[in-house]
């Protein structure tokens, strides 16, 4: 029982240890990745309204919930669309990507819910996955295809895996890039020029720029990392999850890495009421890292 306690307590340690000798150098000093709550399923979809407050699914469980910037946690909504990737509009909207139905939903803070899109050509979604909201209104999202058990079919009305971008005032979405196995990921900068597509099956995260149309252009490889949400800071540092999270430069070079005590972190965004708090969404659990620097808003 001793050598038990005496090994756990060394692999504390190594953890610790590993833990500073990783982290990049946007992590506050002596900072620690704190544990929030187990409580879940799992986690997915953080994203933040203009207060710090955030906002995150428990997919399998159907629920959106909040934690807020005083760290007090609560439900939102239940049911929820199955919803999985979040963002919040300037008005303090949620954006969904509400997977039950493969649709795009609108919920505001009165819950209240309206679908912006549910298909493409009249053919069904794949699976709405993530989204992010540019200066201009515009929504991107991704489409990829993840067989759910709770679906009525087997297989994808439209083979093409895309990133669909729907335009300020549009009821329909446009192709906005479509040179990706299987995107899943998806953030862009604050300015509206570049948008960051993770291509969860090949491995890969590409930059895009934005054309005049909305559409993703100039693809160019930022990194060979397997991820699946992603969010920026203020320095144009972008924070990749899957194994932990992984940072790289705005020249795509690898800055640190924040392990986290899960087998998959699913994803990633700033908050808090100076929106210094890296939010992590890890399996059954959350987790927050305090900051040196803000979030990219």
């Amino acid at each position: 029982m001793q050598f038990k306690l005496y090994s756990t307590l060394l692999l504390s340690i190594a953890y610790c240890q590993l833990s500073a000798q990783s982290m990049p150098p946007t992590v506050e000093p002596n900072a620690a990745v704190v544990l929030v709550s187990s409580q879940f399923a799992f986690t997915e979809g953080p994203a933040a309204d203009k207060k710090g407050n955030i906002y995150f699914t428990d997919q399998p469980n159907n629920a959106i919930w909040k934690y807020d910037r005083n760290g007090k946690l609560s439900k939102f909504l239940e049911p929820a669309g199955r919803s999985n990737g979040l963002y919040l509009d300037r008005k303090g909207n949620i954006i969904a990507c509400a997977d039950e139905k493969d649709e795009l939903w609108l919920i505001t803070p009165k819950k209240e819910v309206k679908v912006l899109v549910n298909n493409f050509g009249n053919h069904r979604l794949n699976g709405p996955n993530d989204v992010w909201i540019a200066p201009n209104g515009g929504i991107y999202f991704t489409d990829p295809y993840y067989q759910r058990d709770y679906w009525d079919r087997k297989s994808p009305d439209i083979k093409e895996q895309r990133v669909y971008y729907l335009a300020p005032g549009a009821t329909e979405p446009i192709i906005a890039a479509e040179d990706i196995k299987k995107p899943n990921g998806v953030i862009g900068s604050s300015d509206g020029k570049r948008v960051f597509i993770a291509d969860i099956e090949a491995g890969k995260v590409y930059s895009y720029t934005v054309g005049a149309d909305g559409k993703l252009i100039n693809q160019q490889l930022v990194t060979k990392f397997t991820t699946d949400g992603m969010t920026l800071d203020e320095e144009g540092n972008l924070y990749m999850c899957g194994n932990g999270v992984k940072v790289v430069n705005k020249d795509g070079q690898d800055i640190g890495h924040i392990p986290v005590p899960e087998s998959w972190t699913a994803n990633v965004c700033f908050g808090g009421k100076d929106n210094k708090l890296l939010f992590i969404t890890a399996g059954k659990s959350i987790y927050t890292v305090k900051m040196k620097v803000r979030g990219d808003k």
